[in-house]
């Protein structure tokens, strides 16, 4: 049975694609499916981007620092991750529909934070 989080739709299937490219050129990033039905993207046991079906369609999370998170959020389009927020993640509806190059740039950055420093180091710039 399918979970009603999962990104199977076409909208989902979009946005997993578009996820994929940003996520491909990063050392030893692995996809899965969490309990909640969320497609994570993870580097070791560390999630950095988490995609779903949310009240409003497609959604991201991810991983950010606090300073960063109260950046973008005061900001907006971004919002404090629900029960994970306290340590600095941010979501995003509709995450196509919204600047993807500054998102895919904020995915990278999560992968910066949850990378061990070996691999945060073979990422140029």
């Amino acid at each position: 049975m399918r979970h009603p989080d999962s990104l199977d739709s076409p909208a989902g299937r979009k946005l997993l694609k578009a996820l994929r490219k940003v996520c491909a050129p990063l050392p030893e990033v692995v996809e899965e499916i969490d309990g909640f039905g969320h497609t994570a993207f993870r580097v070791g046991k560390k999630s950095f981007v988490i995609a779903g079906m949310g009240e409003r369609g497609t959604a991201i999370s991810i991983k950010s620092d606090p300073a960063n998170q109260g950046l973008l959020v005061n900001r907006g389009p971004y919002y404090r991750t629900p029960y994970i927020g306290q340590h600095g993640w941010v979501s995003v509806d509709d995450p196509l529909a919204q600047d993807w190059a500054e998102i895919a740039e904020l995915i990278v950055d999560g992968y910066r934070l949850a990378a061990p420093k070996r691999l945060a180091k073979l990422l140029s710039g």
